[in-house]
């Protein structure tokens, strides 16, 4: 979906050198604001005058930074042809944007192939991430699957690995029984086919708390931020702060709930959104982008990109808590139709057509 720039309504390694630190806080009254809130100040991130690269940020206690916003593999899949795929991420590349996000399922590792392509040359200039997706099965096929993403992304290691979708109330045990994925991110950090690891989810706070309880030395976590959230099981209040705390860097996703409704219904503008989410203290924030529109139109955002004082946060939360309150806009924390095939598989869900049927 594209966006009006005059209104925002809808029209619908890496560096391995240590960067300059642009996150900065934004004052000691707007800290104290956000802290009641559950989360630190707001970072501070350059908006200049003139187009310039996309601002980037401290990842977590890495001592490397990323971009504020980064490009969804998801989405790179779902361009209408391969060349339109690398189109985004050339573009977004040429706009200072490094963040790459991907996952070993995504279009039965298409956005993997598409996205290793477009890395031909430019592959130092990417912070590089995908997921493995075992959903609770054994390290032996982590280990498979990395070597398949290298393989796809053509490359000969990640900066980022994470377990994707820890969304079952049982992942967490299952991710760290003996022989489970986590022994496989132990193993690829150990071998340095992988600098940093992780893990990404979108159901449940309390689910991405239970994964922080076995104190793994994760470097990242993924998950959903935005206005609705903020109200409704919200990772804004009770995940985000115990990742700050802990150096871990904070991945947003899903800022326009997925699939942008709330925009096109007209509760929010996609600015509103965008700008709400980079206002928290996170590092970077992964937006799924298919089309050089969508992209051009985030990258103008992300370019211009000013804190949002706390009390038009706090505005922006009020306006939004009454139709947060149901999760009509954050389905995938309510419903399994936003979860993937093979952990519905794995967890003996039926198909979301057997479903329907």
């Amino acid at each position: 979906m594209s966006i009006d720039p005059g209104t925002d309504r809808p029209l619908d390694s890496a560096d391995r050198r240590h960067f300059l630190r642009q996150l900065g806080a934004t004052g000691a009254v707007l800290a104290t604001q956000e802290l009641l809130h559950g989360a630190a100040a707001g970072p501070t991130a350059s908006a200049p005058a003139t187009p310039g690269p996309v601002p980037r940020r401290a990842f977590g206690r890495t001592g490397v930074e990323v971009s504020i916003l980064g490009v969804g593999g998801h989405a790179i899949g779902q361009a209408t042809t391969e060349a339109e795929g690398i189109r985004i991420i050339h573009e977004a590349m040429d706009a200072g944007v490094n963040f790459m996000d991907n996952a070993w399922e995504y279009h039965d590792g298409r956005s993997e192939v598409w996205m290793g392509n477009a890395l031909k040359g430019r592959r130092d200039r990417a912070f590089l991430m995908t997921k493995v997706c075992t959903h609770g099965r054994d390290a032996t096929l982590a280990m498979r699957q990395l070597e398949e993403s290298l393989r796809r992304l053509k490359t000969d290691h990640l900066d980022l690995w994470q377990v994707h979708e820890v969304i079952y109330e049982n992942d967490p045990d299952l991710h760290f029984a003996a022989g489970g994925v986590m022994e496989a991110m132990a193993r690829a950090k150990q071998q340095g086919k992988v600098r940093f690891v992780g893990f990404t989810g979108h159901k449940d706070p309390a689910i991405h708390l239970k994964m922080l309880a076995h104190d793994f030395p994760f470097d990242a976590c993924q998950m959903p931020l935005g206005p609705f959230d903020a109200t409704f099981r919200s990772f804004e209040q009770n995940v985000l702060p115990e990742l700050n705390r802990r150096g871990i860097a904070p991945i947003a996703m899903k800022s326009l709930g997925g699939t942008a409704a709330a925009v096109k219904a007209g509760v929010l503008t996609a600015r509103e959104a965008l700008t709400y989410v980079l206002s928290l203290p996170v590092a970077t924030l992964v937006s799924g982008m298919n089309s050089v529109d969508v992209l051009r139109q985030n990258i103008r955002i992300a370019r211009s990109f000013a804190p949002m004082p706390a009390d038009k946060m706090q505005e922006l939360r009020d306006r939004c808590a009454t139709t947060a309150a149901d999760g009509r806009f954050e389905l995938y924390k309510t419903s399994k139709k936003f979860d993937g095939a093979p952990g519905r598989e794995h967890h003996g869900f039926p198909p979301l057509q057997a479903m329907a049927d």
